[in-house]
């Protein structure tokens, strides 16, 4: 199973907005068509939030547009610029699936909701992990790819770090306790992140627009261009990544 993940577009309702110097509407369109022109065709794509900037219906019709012309299933988690009752009401279902926990082929997907309100930093509710948990249990697949916003690690960011997510090492400790779950995927730091943590992997991607500078101390901005990342799930639980910088 080949998945597309997308992350952090920060799209206004205004087609000419600018996030740090980037029109990302027009960021956003470069990675799709990279995506469509490259000889890999995906399955289904996992966006992990920060879907929009400007906190308008506007810009979610805008994602639901660009997004909905690959005609593949796309699921979705809000992160913290996200506003979670206007995704509701704007992402039409289907092709969008919010949060959600599903079974498909010999693996299971499974949103989970990091973003606490008027915060920039995250979490994990014990409500949230008791229903990502029973959902793990009561699934046949025996391979979980777990997807949020907040990055369950530090990066090595110390700002980064800052806003990123609470009580990281027990959250990390929680998901990696279950069974099932072989990787952890999360954007929100934009830039790349993929390392083993015991038998876990923790892998983030950059934006589809600006980057963060890695390793930095202070707020700071990259140069480096728009990525996505492709993933393919193999019956037997490993996987194979690669990150694509547009």
């Amino acid at each position: 199973m080949r998945v597309l993940h997308l992350t952090d577009p920060h799209l206004f309702a205004d087609a000419d907005g600018e996030l740090r110097g980037v029109v990302t509407a027009e960021s956003l369109a470069r990675v799709l068509d990279h995506y469509r022109d490259a000889d890999w065709t995906a399955d289904l794509v996992i966006a992990t939030g920060d879907l929009v900037q400007d906190d308008s219906e506007g810009a979610y019709r805008r994602f639901a547009a660009q997004l909905g012309a690959l005609e593949l299933p796309v699921h979705v988690v809000p992160g913290n610029h996200d506003v979670p009752a206007l995704m509701e009401e704007t992402l039409p279902r289907p092709p969008f699936q919010i949060t959600s926990i599903a079974a498909q082929d010999d693996w299971i997907l499974a949103g989970v909701d990091t973003r606490v309100e008027g915060l920039a930093s995250g979490a994990i509710a014990d409500a949230e992990f008791e229903r990502l948990e029973a959902a793990l249990a009561a699934a046949e697949p025996q391979h979980a790819l777990v997807f949020m916003h907040h990055a369950p690690v530090d990066v090595g960011s110390r700002w980064l770090d800052s806003v990123g997510m609470e009580a990281a090492d027990a959250v990390l400790e929680r998901l990696a306790g279950n069974s099932k779950t072989r990787a952890v995927l999360f954007g929100h730091v934009h830039q790349a992140y993929d390392k083993r943590h015991g038998d876990l992997q923790v892998i983030g991607t950059p934006s589809t627009c600006r980057q963060f500078k890695p390793m930095s101390d202070e707020f700071a901005v990259d140069d480096r261009p728009p990525a996505y990342r492709r993933i393919e799930l193999k019956p037997d639980g490993r996987f194979d990544t690669t990150l694509v910088w547009i």
